[in-house]
């Protein structure tokens, strides 16, 4: 009986030391998963966060291209072909369209009659040729500015807003600056093979124009009408390619050179006797009447060799006055004068 209870004591003990080994030897191996690292799970939350960071890494867009664009006013950095874009030149607006390049706004007060679908609301208005409206600009944050003369005191300003670029023609030197501008235009939005050939038509008419009007061996008197004012403007002046590079010799080489042109009276025509008298009617474009024709053909003018011959040639104001050097407008321009050369 004694020995009985002897063997169980000893069974009790070995069995409560197996099961001491047991949960020391659990612990051990918690311990040492503890102390490696992750768990299975976070190991696998790391690697599937790795080849997510490798993936997004290899979507990202590429950088867009950026061009430093040289104008009159300094040097200015433009992203290519950028999205929205604010034009304050008509002549520059006329190459984007011609090009089918789109914009975002413009002033839409006087806007030449051929480029009119620009009046509709999908364009931003963006106040006047003088007097932009910054505010506006402002909300719209564009990636690109386009300027010329009438706003050239104002470029600190738009460059606070947005990258700008002066493109207004140099009329001192008509055609390089022109080809000049249409050139940076064709480079900022791609279109340089386009921009080229169009440029190429138009200086083929132009060397047409030029034999025609040289060989002639007749003058010309450039003038503007304005509210029953005329001025006339000669070489090296805004209108001054009609001498400089269609060639018809002015009637007087001396003509102050001037934006508004040099104040003359009617005797002055009469005095001078053109074979040629060119006409813009800025009246027409600025909110006045068209009233040129009833200006200029009194009865001192009606003397001159001009009128009795029937070359009095009154030139669209929508090209000449607010959108010139444009590849259509300039283009419009060298036709109007050929034709009336006879």
């Amino acid at each position: 009986m004694v020995n009985m209870s002897k063997l169980r004591m000893m069974l009790l003990l070995a069995v409560i030391a197996i099961m001491i080994t047991a949960c020391g030897t659990k612990q051990a191996a918690n311990q040492n998963e503890t102390s490696s690292g992750a768990s299975p799970a976070t190991e696998t939350s790391a690697a599937n966060a790795g080849t997510e960071a490798g993936t997004k890494g290899t979507s990202e867009q590429p950088k867009q291209e950026e061009l430093t664009i040289k104008h009159q006013l300094g040097e200015t950095k433009v992203k290519k072909n950028p999205e929205k874009v604010v034009v304050f030149d008509f002549g520059s607006l006329d190459t984007l369209d011609k090009l089918g390049i789109e914009i975002t706004a413009l002033p839409k007060s006087n806007i030449p009659e051929y480029l009119s679908k620009y009046k509709d609301d999908k364009y931003i208005n963006v106040g006047t040729l003088q007097e932009p409206d910054f505010e506006k600009i402002n909300e719209i944050q564009p990636d690109l500015v386009i300027i010329s003369g009438r706003q050239s005191s104002l470029y600190e300003e738009f460059s606070k807003i947005a990258p700008t670029i002066f493109l207004g023609v140099d009329t001192t030197r008509y055609m390089e600056s022109f080809h000049e501008n249409a050139k940076t235009i064709g480079q900022i939005f791609g279109k340089e093979s386009e921009v080229e050939q169009e440029l190429a038509k138009i200086d083929e008419v132009i060397a047409k124009l030029h034999e025609k009007a040289t060989s002639s061996g007749k003058n010309a008197l450039v003038v503007l009408a304005n509210d029953g004012k005329v001025s006339a403007y000669g070489p090296g002046s805004r209108f001054g390619l009609i001498h400089d590079v269609f060639g018809l010799a002015p009637v007087d080489s001396n003509i102050e050179v001037s934006t508004h042109g040099q104040s003359i009276s009617f005797e002055y025509i009469v005095e001078k006797d053109p074979d040629y008298l060119l006409v813009i009617d800025r009246g027409a474009v600025v909110g006045g009447k068209s009233s040129a024709a009833q200006v200029v053909e009194n009865e001192l003018v009606k003397n001159t060799k001009a009128y009795k011959n029937g070359n009095v040639i009154y030139l669209d104001p929508g090209y000449w006055y607010l959108s010139g050097g444009g590849l259509v407008s300039v283009a419009e321009m060298v036709r109007e004068v050929d034709e009336g050369l006879k």
